[in-house]
């Protein structure tokens, strides 16, 4: 069976239901038509020209990002800057793009539990629970088999998330087995991770005063990065999405975007 975009967002709200997305999120159709046939789609982290661009070079009718395209109403759609040139580039190559963001956050089967799974926490558990979703929730909180020293566990993370480098607040040489986990930004999360009594809490963009925060309560964080947590577990949720499709019987091919960079360099 073709489907079409109206029942590829059908599916994906079974999977990420969009009504628990925070409010400042906009995750859902960002350009294109419900009524579009569907053959193959292609997954990035950011909906960028660049991936716009690709996959419409590899005949692809969607783009699936994690991050939306639109936050607010657009008052000028200049095609020079951006959104407008990579809305520009969707409808010029007729490429249709859809996010999935805090609702695949918050997920049963998403972005944090699949962080949590490949870290290979028993008993795992969301570290905050949505209260008309009971069914997950925000980050992930479990034991891993036995204890192991943070600096340890920092490469382990390098390697699992192809992180370059990674932050570390706190002790390294301290040893951890209970590790809260959240994908992204999860710099607000260290009190609730603290409170939870996780002995590392492994996250995304920690500020300055975020970091004193985590010091402040002895709570030792690692910083992977935004682009590394997501990333990753974004790729895996790639396979999830073609056992999904095969289960609806979907004829849909899935392909990530192999040229997504993180946006930092390190020296």
């Amino acid at each position: 069976m073709k489907p079409t975009i109206k029942d590829l967002m059908s599916l994906l709200e079974t999977i990420a239901p969009s009504n628990i997305s925070e409010e400042w999120d906009n995750p859902g159709l960002q350009v294109g038509s419900l009524t579009q046939g569907i053959d193959k789609i292609m997954l990035s982290l950011d909906p960028t020209v660049e991936a716009v661009r690709e996959a419409a070079r590899k005949k692809a009718q969607v783009l699936l990002a994690h991050h939306p395209l639109l936050f607010k109403p657009v008052s000028c759609l200049d095609l020079d800057k951006y959104p407008g040139n990579v809305i520009h580039e969707s409808l010029n190559g007729g490429v249709s793009i859809i996010a999935v963001h805090t609702n695949l956050d918050g997920a049963a089967d998403g972005i944090n539990h699949i962080l949590a799974e490949l870290l290979s926490l028993g008993d795992a558990e969301p570290l905050q629970r949505i209260p008309q979703y009971p069914a997950g929730g925000l980050g992930r909180l479990g034991f891993l088999d036995e204890h192991m020293a943070v600096d340890v566990l920092a490469e382990k993370l390098k390697t699992m998330l192809s992180a370059e480098k990674v932050r570390i607040i706190g002790s390294t040489d301290s040893p951890a087995r209970r590790i809260a986990v959240m994908g992204g930004a999860g710099g607000s999360m260290i009190w609730k991770a603290s409170e939870m009594g996780a002995d590392v809490f492994i996250t995304g963009d920690v500020t300055y005063h975020q970091a004193l925060e985590a010091k402040a309560l002895g709570l030792i964080v690692i910083d992977a990065g935004h682009f590394c947590t997501e990333r990753t577990a974004f790729i895996h949720f790639a396979d999830k999405l073609k056992h999904l499709f095969q289960q609806a019987r979907f004829a849909v091919e899935v392909e990530v975007y192999r040229g997504e960079r993180d946006p930092f360099l390190y020296k």
